[in-house]
């Protein structure tokens, strides 16, 4: 079965989520160091769970348009899109994503360096979950 894989890149941690085979349910796994060898292990978990396509977060800012940060995002694309050429890259917008992971975890009482550890991973499963509801909701309206 296929997955769908999610990345919420930072420029210290990088969120991963992962869709169920049905391409229904978002779910978080981890993240990688930004800072480290982050392909090496992006490579070991798109063979793992026989992934085949990949969104990637855009940040884009509240006003609609792109700055820096997603033209960077957009050029390290294009440099995933080389590497893995059978794999679909989507660039999805994440706005607030990152904002609504971190008033969850605050609202939750977890602890300051647990949090850190966490936003990135729920950042990419919100990312994930709304790009398999926009999905599933076409597929859906396209059938009728």
């Amino acid at each position: 079965m296929e997955h769908i894989l999610a990345l919420d890149i930072g420029s210290v941690r990088i969120g991963i989520a992962i869709s169920d085979p049905l391409g229904i349910f978002a779910q978080g796994v981890g993240f990688l160091n930004a800072q480290g060898s982050w392909l090496e292990d992006l490579t070991l978990l798109i063979r793992k769970h026989n992934v085949k396509k990949v969104v990637i977060g855009l940040p884009i800012r509240t006003n609609g348009k792109k700055d820096r940060e997603a033209d960077a995002i957009s050029e390290l694309t294009d440099k995933l899109k080389k590497k893995f050429p059978d794999i679909t890259f989507i660039l999805w917008d994440e706005r607030f994503t990152t904002t609504i992971a971190q008033n969850y975890l605050r609202d939750s009482g977890m602890s300051g360096k647990k949090k850190r550890n966490k936003v990135d991973m729920i950042a990419a499963t919100l990312l994930l979950q709304s790009y398999l509801d926009y999905s599933n909701l076409t597929k859906d309206i396209s059938s009728r």
